[in-house]
């Protein structure tokens, strides 16, 4: 075969496969999953508590049918919901997000903010997530309706955990809760909130959207039974790996073994441990509005049964 005819045809095969691989990305986006995970962390012979947690739904308003997968979570009647923010992609989002979280603001709920609720998204090569972090940080868009998210949310009772400590009481539980701004902004006021979390709480709860080292290691010290953060997308890209598909990046310092999921941290401690606690990361339901694609990484929420020790 010539050379030039040669490289036709692999050039031909190369762009099938690309056009193969980004169809099935898009379609992977759009597969919204449920996971469901039994935390041991209640005292002994306490009732399970259900948490929901929600994260990244980058909400716009034209994406309806995420809105109708997320309203469908009300059925599975929580006892908790723990949103960890980038609930906003674009500047009319608020209401619609709103109106998809439904029912479940009526249950008792948590909240933090992450940098898309504070900054519209813009059209970004991919590929630089997969750089290491050069501490830019994309502030120059303008700002999107976060103020009137919280006041939404706070009008329904969820409470506001931005550089925040503050208690709950749920059914017969009473939770002791910690949490900061994003720590992706570097927004994260962790002085304020440093502390012994309430030994004669029943659950300890920190909340992050992005779960950075420097936060975790303080919740951990500070004696929080989880810590619960979103922010990476489960590597939103996951390639082929002995054991199963692995995480290429996390856009922030944790590793990206631990990109999403029910983990230790520190990552080698054991439940016994002081000074140690889970860490559940949300691979999030959504992506950047412009690059809505996932590979090997649906988009999910998360039901916590939090469960004896």
């Amino acid at each position: 075969m010539a050379p030039n005819a040669l490289l036709t045809r692999l050039l031909a095969a190369g762009a099938i496969a690309g056009a193969v691989t980004t169809a099935y990305a898009a379609d992977e986006a759009r597969r919204y999953t449920l996971r469901r995970v039994e935390v041991p962390l209640l005292p002994a012979g306490a009732r399970p508590l259900r948490v929901l947690h929600l994260s990244d739904l980058h909400m716009t308003p034209g994406q309806t049918r995420k809105q109708e997968w997320v309203r469908g979570l009300a059925a599975l009647e929580p006892d908790l919901v723990v949103d960890t923010g980038d609930n906003l992609s674009h500047r009319d989002a608020v209401p619609v997000v709103c109106d998809a979280l439904g029912p479940l603001l009526d249950v008792p709920g948590v909240f933090v903010h992450g940098s898309n609720d504070y900054f519209e998204p813009s059209l970004r090569n991919p590929l630089r997530y997969l750089l290491p972090d050069d501490g830019r940080r994309h502030t120059d868009t303008p700002q999107l309706p976060w103020p009137e998210l919280s006041r939404r949310f706070t009008d329904a009772g969820w409470l506001d955990l931005t550089n925040r400590r503050d208690s709950l009481q749920v059914g017969d539980l009473r939770l002791a809760l910690a949490g900061v701004d994003d720590p992706h902004l570097s927004y994260d006021r962790l002085d304020v909130v440093a502390g012994p979390a309430d030994p004669a709480a029943d659950v300890r709860l920190g909340v992050a959207h992005a779960p950075y080292l420097r936060v975790l290691d303080q919740y951990a010290a500070d004696g929080y039974d989880a810590v619960l953060a979103g922010h990476t997308h489960g590597g939103q890209v996951r390639l082929p790996w002995p054991g199963g598909a692995r995480a290429l990046t996390t856009n922030c310092d944790l590793e990206p073994a631990r990109s999403r999921g029910l983990h230790r941290h520190p990552a080698a401690s054991a439940p016994s441990d002081p000074g140690s606690s889970w860490l559940h990361v949300s691979a999030g339901l959504g992506t950047n509005p412009y690059v809505r694609l996932r590979v090997a990484c649906r988009p999910e929420a998360t039901l916590l049964t939090l469960v004896g020790r």
